[in-house]
């Protein structure tokens, strides 16, 4: 059986292989390369794409997996054999059900829309990503009906990011997570006017923009040598091997933390792909064991720590080297206000920690109405202005500021948005273990000290790849299963010493 388990991660190393090449395609596409070379880009992952999933669901692959599970499993639990093959028998099992012609039609269909969209939301025309719209959630309908599902298409793909959840699961943590927030946010409203983010705002150089974003990051652990950070129109992380993590960010020269929260969050995801064992590369175990675990970190690391009192004072020193003259002024105090400002934001990637996830129930109940084909697309920018209104007291003026501003769509990438609240929820759960575990969190911050912190999050999570479900991981690293309360305590306790109610 040892051969034929070689065998299977032999076959299983080239398919991943494979896919690293076509990510390395897909990083250049939203970074360097040329607008015009978008339709032979899409050809050219269109074809790797097909070809990594021929591959992967060849019926010598399925024969390899059945006949290799029972004995994997008897090797323990834990064990290396036995996690690998549930994590292939995983994506095996999801992957046979969908066409080859269906995953080299989306690729195409994919690099298509996200120039589109790219072209869109420059000129803040709806209009002209439309079409592309209409045609991913054609495409993601008829990926859902592949899968399978009992109750709703939406469940089908939200698997794929979040495995077991749905939508049965995910509507009451929502329903409690808004009821747990409005005292929070009509309370703020009461006294918005004692906190302020004005010293963020002003003329910000872009180069000095990105230094400052270099050297956090690099404090916070991102290894230069097995990464770098570039611009791209939406920040991304992608890693094509644990040696090989990209990040990028963005800037705004008269918005200082469009840049800087930016760089912190895709640093969270990097450092979890960076902290993977050497030995995961290129087998089953590469990665996380759900979207939600993975955005846990990006969370964690821009709020919980990035936006925290002892973190202020210790970049005070950097924001005051970088840009001159600014920031000589701020206290760490006035600096940690500025960064917790709480109020209605248009754009999703800068909304403070209290309204982020009104963010996220807007999407996902526009993604669900769209799937359900409740929802026409011609009418979706007037009801994305409408729930914007609802939920958040504020109306976009243009497309660029509603319903452009997210890559995700445009990516084919439906049931993804969830799995940003469920890292919300999840970082705070990890904090408080991590607190038990290290005592003060605060004290370390302040002294730049992070590589305690970091060791915590390597050894509970990172260290853990795929051998875990998303549940199971979390019970292991905090002795819970996943739950709301956490994130609402850890809310209502800074906001109320900020804003005193």
């Amino acid at each position: 059986m040892e051969n034929k388990f070689a065998e299977l991660n032999e076959k299983y190393g080239e398919v991943a292989a494979l896919g690293s090449a076509g990510a390395v395609l897909a990083w250049d596409q939203r970074v360097t390369m040329p607008p015009g070379g978008a339709s032979a880009r899409g050809k050219a992952l269109a074809a790797i794409e097909e070809t990594v999933h021929r591959k992967f669901t060849s019926p010598e692959t399925g024969a390899l997996i059945t006949s290799l599970y029972d004995w994997a499993q008897a090797k323990g639990y834990d064990s290396f054999e036995a996690s690998c093959l549930r994590a292939i028998k995983r994506d095996y099992d999801q992957a046979v059900r969908i066409p080859a012609a269906l995953v080299a039609e989306l690729s195409l269909a994919v690099s298509a829309s996200f120039e589109a969209w790219t072209r869109a939301r420059q000129a803040s025309d709806f209009s002209i990503f439309s079409p592309h719209l209409e045609k991913m959630v054609e495409l993601n309908l008829r990926k859902a009906e592949a899968l399978g599902f009992e109750r709703s298409p939406y469940d089908a793909l939200l698997d794929i990011y979040e495995p077991g959840m749905t939508r049965v699961r995910l509507d009451p943590l929502f329903s409690e997570l808004l009821s747990g927030l409005k005292p929070v946010t009509r309370a703020i409203g009461e006294r918005a006017c004692k906190v302020s983010n004005s010293r963020f705002k002003g003329d910000f150089e872009e180069s000095a923009q990105l230094r400052l974003a270099d050297e956090l990051v690099k404090a916070l652990g991102f290894d230069f040598k097995r990464g770098r950070q570039d611009l791209s129109a939406h920040p991304f992380t992608t890693g094509f091997s644990v040696n090989d993590v990209r990040i990028t960010t963005r800037t705004h020269r008269d918005w200082l933390p469009a840049c800087v929260y930016a760089s912190i969050h895709e640093c969270g995801h990097a450092l979890y792909e960076q902290g993977a064992p050497e030995e995961f590369d290129f087998t089953p175990l590469a990665g996380a064991p759900s979207l939600g675990l993975h955005e846990s970190q990006s969370r964690f690391w821009e709020n919980i720590i990035g936006r925290g009192r002892p973190f202020a004072a210790w970049a005070l020193p950097l924001y005051r080297k970088h840009f001159p003259g600014k920031f000589d002024s701020l206290s760490a105090d006035d600096l940690y206000r500025a960064a917790n400002c709480s109020e209605a934001s248009l754009i999703r990637v800068e909304a403070d920690e209290v309204t982020y996830n009104l963010h996220i129930m807007l999407r996902y109940g526009m993604e669900t109405l769209l799937l359900d084909r409740k929802l026409k697309i011609k009418d979706a920018p007037e009801l994305w202005n409408e729930k914007m209104k609802e939920y958040l007291g504020v109306t976009p003026s243009k497309d660029s500021e509603g319903i452009l501003q997210d890559v995700h769509w445009s990516q084919g990438m439906f049931g993804y948005f969830p799995t940003y609240t469920l890292g919300n929820l999840i970082s705070a759960q990890l904090f408080n273990s991590m607190k038990k575990d290290l005592g003060s969190i605060d004290t370390l911050v302040e002294k730049g000290d992070f590589t305690p912190i970091l060791g915590w999050l390597r050894k509970k999570i990172h260290s853990q790849g795929r051998k875990y479900k998303p549940e199971e991981l979390l019970e292991k690293a905090t002795g819970e299963r996943l739950s709301v309360r956490p994130f609402v305590e850890y809310i209502k306790a800074k906001y109320a010493e900020l804003y005193g109610f």
